[in-house]
C-alpha cells in the first residue's frame, strides 16, 4: 500500500504535488471554520398519497434540521410539483425555479419516501429528474418510511443508483421508520424516543460529509463546477 511521501514508481519519480502531506489531521470544528457559513440542506417529502404518514416523519426530520445551528433548511413537498404531461427532465426546471434555486445553492440533500412494492414513488423521481448537474458532489440522506417491519430499507436501495447518476453522494446513516403507523399519535407527535438519538447520528453524519463535500467543491478543481 502506498504511504504519502512514497514515490509510486522508483524509476519516475513523481511530480512534487503528486502527493498530499497531512500535517495535522483536520477536526470537524476546523473543517466548519474553513466553510465558516450554514450548511443549506433542503428536505423533500417524496409522495403526493392521500393520508400519508410520511408527512409525520417528514415534519419531524424537518423540525430537527431546524434546531441545529449548523444547518438551514427548506421543506419541499412533491404535491406542489404540477407537471406538464407532454414534457419532463431538464427541459422544464425553469417552471421550477424555487427547487431549481434551493438545489444550486444547496449543500445537501434530505429525502424522505415510502416504499411501494420494493420501490420509490414515480412523483419522487419526476422532481429529481428536473435537474442534473446542480447535485453533483452535493450530499444526499435518506429517511425510509413503510407500513411494514423493513422501514424503507428496500427503497432506499432502490433509490441509490438512481442518486448515484445524478452525481449526489450517498451518506451511509439512513433513517427508518418501519411499521410507522405505530410511530406517531394522531396529532403527529413522534412516541419512539429512541428516534431523538437516531436522529442526531443521522445529521451529524450528512452534516459532516455535506461540509466536506462543499470543501472540495470550492477548492478542489472539477469539470463540474468552478
Amino acid at each position: 500500500m502506498l504511504q504519502a511521501g512514497t514515490p509510486a514508481f522508483q524509476s519516475h519519480p513523481p511530480s512534487p504535488a503528486f502527493f498530499v502531506r497531512p500535517t495535522e489531521p483536520v477536526t470537524l470544528a476546523e473543517l466548519y471554520v474553513m466553510t465558516d457559513s450554514k450548511l443549506f440542506i433542503p428536505i423533500l417529502l417524496g409522495t403526493p398519497r392521500k393520508n400519508r404518514e410520511s408527512e409525520n416523519v417528514a415534519r419531524w426530520v424537518f423540525a430537527k434540521l431546524a434546531q441545529r445551528d449548523d444547518i438551514e433548511s427548506q421543506f419541499f413537498d412533491v404535491c406542489d410539483f404540477e407537471f406538464p404531461k407532454a414534457e419532463y427532465g431538464q427541459d422544464i426546471k425553469d417552471q421550477f425555479p424555487e427547487w431549481r434555486d434551493a438545489i444550486i445553492k444547496a449543500d445537501g440533500l434530505v429525502i424522505v419516501t415510502p416504499e411501494y412494492n420494493h420501490g420509490y414513488p414515480g412523483t419522487l423521481k419526476s422532481v429529481l429528474d428536473l435537474l442534473l448537474r446542480e447535485y453533483v458532489h452535493k450530499a444526499v440522506a435518506f429517511v425510509g418510511v413503510s407500513a411494514g417491519p423493513w422501514g424503507g430499507t428496500r427503497v432506499i436501495e432502490a433509490c441509490v443508483p438512481m442518486v448515484r447518476e445524478l452525481g449526489l453522494a450517498v451518506t451511509f446513516s439512513d433513517l427508518n421508520f418501519p411499521k410507522v403507523g405505530s410511530k406517531f399519535d394522531e396529532n403527529g407527535k413522534l412516541l419512539d424516543e429512541a428516534y431523538e438519538n437516531r436522529v442526531q447520528g443521522f445529521l451529524d453524519e450528512l452534516a459532516w460529509m455535506a461540509r466536506t463535500l462543499r470543501w472540495g467543491r470550492e477548492n478542489v478543481s472539477s469539470k463540474f463546477h468552478t
